[in-house]
């Protein structure tokens, strides 16, 4: 009765899966749809990216639609199919980083291969194979070492390995062939067309640079940063207790380094375009990315101060929001000064005065006072991180000034200039308190 009963469940549920054919695969085709209405709608640049890889595929298969082109290549011209295939990449650098790659590496590893064909065929039939192992055992072996070099990794690790695998094809096919010298030209040419047809429609058609990227990317950030440390000073501190939330934002900072490096790779590859010039300085904007990592870790800490029980005095508060708003205005007016490719103003002076207020703070007998040493430690912490940021702060102002310099940034016109406020306390206790109590004095960045 219960094999029945089971038999009887078993065709049932099929009967339902069955049936239920038509509303799944529907319903996959709708999220199918509306999943590639979603990318398409936030970066159509991916669209247009798939239509000139289509367009790309399209013209280097001519060689196979007109019987004179297929006459002169030969079945090499899917080399020129296979190029635009493995070449074609999303931003122009990347383009034009393989495609240089793949036909320096094919050009050089086919003469070599030619030359090791060469010297094979002059030692006899008997030591031919012998000494094509050998060398293809040699080149093999350095090349696959050259690519642990850090600067080769970076811009020429597909190069390498093109080298090593047409070094391999030109000298191993003479063994079998006697006309080595007519494939490896085909070879070389049909990948060279279809490099040149990847990097030509990268260009021309609706161009995206890595560069440009880069610039917008490291911008970005350092605007982030900013909000996130407004938020901290206008909006926690100001609510009742109870109701503040954490702040989120921070993860994507800290984890660009990656994207940052490749998308600076690829921008060297790439020429001069727009408002950047040959030779940009592209390792600068790593610089400056990596403090702003530096200060994105100091400023992680903050949240759990946010989601602490223990919270300082009402004075104490006012001083370190006013502080880390402050902080968070001049990280946006550099944000500003990056995408507008505009000179900064000076920062230095202002942010000095506003990290000596912080340790006035600190070194002041406002401490002497409590006697929870509970609530004096989480708040000194604190302080002490909005100090630190400071020091961030000032040493991504100094990166961002050498970048305009190396840049060549233009001057900003006055109706553009920024203007920040930065808290001042002197360092007299008694008007410390009387500061924090009242408003702390506000000096102009000009």
């Amino acid at each position: 009765m219960e094999i029945e009963t089971e038999r009887v469940g078993f065709f049932v549920n099929g009967w339902q899966w069955f049936k239920g054919i038509p509303l799944n695969a529907g319903a996959a085709v709708v999220g199918f749809a509306e999943q590639a209405r979603k990318i398409a709608s936030d970066d159509p640049r991916k669209l247009i990216h798939s239509l000139k890889v289509g367009l790309a595929l399209s013209l280097v298969s001519l060689f196979y639609y007109f019987q004179p082109l297929y006459s002169s290549f030969g079945v090499s011209a899917m080399w020129a199919v296979m190029t635009v295939v493995v070449v074609f990449e999303f931003s122009v650098g990347a383009t034009l980083g393989k495609g240089v790659n793949r036909g320096l590496a094919t050009l050089a590893a086919g003469a070599l291969g030619l030359g090791a064909h060469h010297l094979a065929t002059v030692t006899g039939k008997t030591w031919e194979p012998i000494l094509i192992g050998l060398f293809v055992f040699v080149q093999a072996v350095a090349s696959t070492f050259i690519r642990f070099f850090p600067r080769v990794k970076a811009r020429y690790d597909y190069g390498v390995l093109i080298f090593i695998l047409t070094f391999c094809l030109v000298s191993i096919s003479g063994l079998r062939t006697d006309e080595i010298v007519d494939f490896a030209q085909k070879r070389f040419s049909t990948i060279v067309i279809g490099a040149t047809t990847c990097v030509v429609i990268s260009i021309l058609v609706y161009p995206v640079w890595a560069g440009e990227d880069l610039h917008n990317l490291v911008a970005k950030n350092m605007d982030k940063l900013g909000n996130f440390l407004e938020a901290f000073g206008d909006e926690c501190f100001t609510r009742p207790e109870g109701v503040r939330p954490a702040l989120v934002g921070l993860q994507p900072i800290l984890d660009s380094k990656s994207s940052e490096e490749t998308l600076a790779n690829f921008a060297r590859w790439e020429p001069g375009h727009g408002k950047f010039m040959y030779r940009h300085p592209w390792k600068q904007y790593l610089k400056i990315a990596s403090l702003t990592r530096h200060c994105a870790y100091r400023v992680e800490p903050l949240n759990a101060y946010l989601q602490s029980q223990t919270q300082a005095p009402q004075e104490i508060q006012e001083i370190i929001s006013r502080m880390s708003t402050e902080s968070g205005k001049a990280l946006k007016e550099l944000a500003w000064t990056v995408q507008t490719m505009t000179r900064p103003d000076s920062h230095e002076s202002n942010l000095r005065i506003a990290s000596k207020n912080l340790h006035s703070l600190l070194k002041s007998d406002f401490w002497e006072e409590q006697t929870d040493i509970s609530l004096v430690i989480p708040v000194a912490a604190v302080a002490s991180l909005l100090s630190d940021i400071v020091s961030c702060v000032e040493a991504i102002a100094e990166a961002i000034d050498e970048l305009s310099s190396l840049a060549h940034f233009k001057q900003p016109d006055d109706k553009d200039k920024a203007s920040s406020h930065f808290s001042v306390v002197v360092d007299d206790h008694d008007q410390v308190k009387q500061e924090s109590k009242s408003s702390a004095v506000e000096i102009l960045v000009v």
